[in-house]
């Protein structure tokens, strides 16, 4: 039996009984919760910056997207909040979008 030990969607449990497998689960507490939601993103984006196409990447971003959500409510806030809080530091900062690759500063 395949030994797992990681963070997975609320749904897999039910997958995996559908397929007419047994599993063992637990559930974590809040502190080891956060930990292994930081855990799931880190690789979640590792998986995306090795993706090669398109469609590969928009399914990674859309993990990393979901575990943003998750981690935005542990931290007491909503999506929306984290989305004005992205707006803000877009208003007084700028983006991304111009592609600038900053060299050097002289001092």
């Amino acid at each position: 039996m395949p030994t797992y030990n990681k963070l997975v969607r609320d749904k897999i449990p039910q997958i995996i009984e559908a397929t007419g497998k047994s599993y063992t689960t637990e559930t974590l507490s809040e502190e080891k919760y956060i930990k292994e939601l930081k855990t799931k993103l880190g690789e979640e984006l590792d998986e995306y910056l090795q993706t090669n196409d398109d469609n590969e990447a928009l399914e990674e971003l859309a993990d990393v997207l979901e575990l943003i959500h998750s981690l935005t409510k542990v931290h007491g806030s909503t999506y929306e909040g984290l989305e004005s809080i992205r707006q803000e530091k877009s208003k007084e900062r700028g983006g991304f979008n111009e592609r600038i690759y900053l060299k050097e500063v002289e001092d």
